[in-house]
């Protein structure tokens, strides 16, 4: 998922850099969420793997 995220944000920095502001936009709104929900997983995984071992 994070690769996901990544992807999204070097096809948001080349539309930029290319002046398509609209794609640029979408696709850093994309990233954005897609980094967040790695966040909230990676969390809840090691909080998992944390209760396991208790």
């Amino acid at each position: 998922m994070l690769g996901w995220a990544l992807t999204f944000l070097v096809v948001a920095l080349i539309a930029a850099f290319l002046g398509f502001g609209g794609v640029a936009g979408a696709s850093a709104g994309i990233a954005q969420i897609l980094f967040f929900i790695f966040l909230i997983l990676f969390v809840v995984s090691l909080a998992a793997r944390i209760f396991r071992r208790v």
